[in-house]
């Protein structure tokens, strides 16, 4: 067989291999809706992270097949020839799909496993310029529109009756009536009228956790994401939950901070069921224009190609200026060396070789954690990330300074190449203000809502069954909408293997003046009442947390909360504020975790 016949038949078997793990991917969002009908939410928890599972599983595969047609000496490092051909032949091969761009990513994953290369070799992987960007303009082929010139209560029942959900509303007229009228109210405080062109609506359900989205937006005088249209768009998002009486819409959010909240970075990921990624990714860029592209991909679950964009998105940042990498701000860490560039939005991470005593961790486990971390539900307070092997940066964007400090400290795997600095390993993460640089800055009326947001931040995370470990302020950050955010996972563990205990009491005035301790302390041993001492809050601010977050110091919470974990609840935590529900169930100040820790379970579902 000539070669070239060779590689277009294992081209077909890679497209397949790739048709299989795309509609194995819908398949899982499907089951997801119907488990949402079912109120099954452990289930939709358990598809979330199978979903995470499947692309990799599938790239195996495909390599298999690739093995069987081309034989075992087509997937021999030795073999660079033969996948330039093969790749000429799969770009053929998938010309016309929808899902092309992810269609290239599937092939680079399997580049990746044959070959050991630093970087993209142009040869046998397909580069930034080879992949589409998302549909502009196109994006309304994934939508409905709706022709309207006011959002009335008539045009939700059809809006809602267009999503086909399987379960009824438990007052559908009276549902419609209240999100029509907060859409109305949200489209004239952007536009001073309440007027519109049209409403166009995402086709797509989007499913997270217990709650199902419709994704859409009000538009007038055309209108894309960008330019002269970019003000005549308003994004809108209706959150709609399964009560133990049925659905009911739960909120209405009509402005893009709140649906950039939706879909953001400290999130678990939606299930959609798309055919075209970038149809559906063009429209939520439209109403989305801050977010970068690399992240809508990430929220829908496509996280490998998330990656692509990523690294896409990085050389373009870095080809359109000439900055030089820094030291992150925020105080050095113990585990990580963080550096960044000035202008970016991201910083990279680096496991240092050497840990200090008090840090009993190893690499290998600190890499865990971060697995872990990925098939975790974040609740909105756990910044996401990308994983990098062989990552090249040139060596001109490094000062002497701060590359002789990576190479000391991170040397088994940072080292110079040439005209290049080579990363073997190295996590991008959102850049975020870290919080205790941000408490020294910020006004007084913004630190006490930071440093109150902490304190729901903890409480959060608690739900979702994570205790962070360490609570240094250091280790939490500020996103631009003022959210408090964890990101440095090194000491995470699940909140039920940790052992909530209150400090003994001394047996004699010896042991009370003593500086060492006179009762054994285990692993996963936590006395909360010490967190006062190491959360570094002084003076106001630490009166601001104590009066709003002080349960956080008592055993109680915590094991109750873990009680709750362990039966079986999974714990309500909203990524919308309390005044946009439409049956507010408590006063416009969110509720704190300790509340939801005590509350009946079926009370709160989103």
């Amino acid at each position: 067989m000539e070669l070239a016949e060779a590689a277009a038949r294992a081209a077909e078997r890679i497209e397949e291999g790739l048709a299989s793990y795309h509609e194995e991917f819908r398949a899982v969002t499907r089951e997801v809706a119907g488990l949402f009908g079912a109120r099954d939410w452990a289930g939709i928890r358990r598809k979330t992270v199978e979903r995470m599972r499947l692309q990799s599983a599938h790239v195996g595969d495909a390599l298999g097949e690739v093995r069987g047609t081309l034989g075992r000496a087509g997937i021999d490092p030795g073999a660079h020839a033969t996948w330039v051909e093969l790749k000429a032949a799969f770009d053929r091969q998938v010309l016309g799909r929808d899902d092309v761009e992810l269609a290239k990513t599937f092939f680079n994953s399997l580049t990746r496993k044959v070959f050991s290369h630093v970087g993209v070799d142009p040869e046998i992987d397909f580069q930034s310029e080879d992949i589409p960007f998302p549909y502009r303009g196109w994006e309304m082929a994934s939508a409905r529109l709706y022709s309207v010139r006011r959002v009335d209560a008539a045009v939700v029942r059809r809006v809602l009756e267009d999503a086909r959900f399987a379960t009824p509303f438990r007052d559908f007229e009276g549902d419609a009536e209240r999100a029509a009228e907060r859409i109305g109210a949200g489209i004239e405080a952007a536009w001073g009228a309440a007027e519109l062109e049209a409403l166009d609506v995402l086709r797509p359900v989007f499913y997270r956790n217990k709650a199902a989205y419709l994704v859409g937006r009000a538009r007038r005088g055309g209108g894309g994401g960008e330019g002269e249209g970019a003000g005549r768009l308003v994004p809108l998002a209706l959150a709609v939950l399964h009560g133990p009486d049925g659905l009911e819409v739960d909120a209405v959010l009509p402005t893009e901070d709140e649906v950039s909240i939706l879909f953001s970075f400290a999130r678990w990921y939606f299930h959609a069921d798309v055919a075209s990624p970038r149809e559906v990714i063009g429209f939520l860029q439209s109403i989305l224009p801050r977010k970068r592209i690399a992240e809508l991909y990430l929220s829908l679950g496509y996280s490998k190609h998330a990656k692509t964009e990523l690294y896409r998105d990085l050389m373009a940042v870095m080809g359109g200026s000439d900055e030089r990498f820094v030291v992150a701000p925020g105080q050095r860490g113990l585990v990580m060396a963080v550096f960044t560039l000035p202008a970016y939005e991201f910083v990279f991470k680096v496991i240092k070789d050497r840990f200090p005593p008090q840090k009993t961790t190893t690499r290998w486990e600190v890499m865990e954690k971060y697995r872990r971390v990925l098939e975790q539900d974040r609740v909105g307070r756990m910044v996401d990330f990308q994983e990098f092997e062989h990552l090249p940066l040139p060596r001109e964007r490094f000062g002497d300074g701060l590359l002789a400090e990576l190479l000391e400290v991170a040397g088994d795997t940072v080292r110079e190449d040439g005209g290049e600095v080579v990363f073997d390993h190295v996590y991008l993460e959102r850049r975020v203000t870290p919080l205790d640089v941000f408490l020294r800055q910020a006004p007084p009326e913004e630190a006490d809502a930071a440093v109150g947001d902490y304190g729901c931040c903890l409480e959060d995370l608690a739900a979702a069954n994570v205790f962070p470990g360490d609570l240094l302020l250091k280790n939490f950050g500020v996103t631009r909408h003022g959210r408090v955010v964890f990101y440095d996972y090194d000491e995470f563990t699940p909140l039920v293997d940790c052992n909530f205990r209150r400090f003994p009491e001394p047996a004699d005035p010896d042991q009370a003046m003593s500086d060492d301790p006179w009762f054994s302390v285990a692993e996963h041993d936590v006395f909360p009442e010490e967190m006062r001492r190491f959360l570094g809050l002084e003076g106001r601010l630490r009166e601001v947390f104590e009066e709003r977050h002080g349960h956080l110091f008592e055993v109680e919470f915590w094991r109750r909360t873990q009680e709750r974990i362990e039966a079986g609840d999974l714990l309500d935590v909203f990524p919308y504020r309390e005044e946009r529900r439409l049956r507010p169930q408590r006063p416009a100040a969110v509720a704190s975790a300790r509340d939801r820790a005590l509350e009946d379970p079926s009370r709160t579902t989103a």
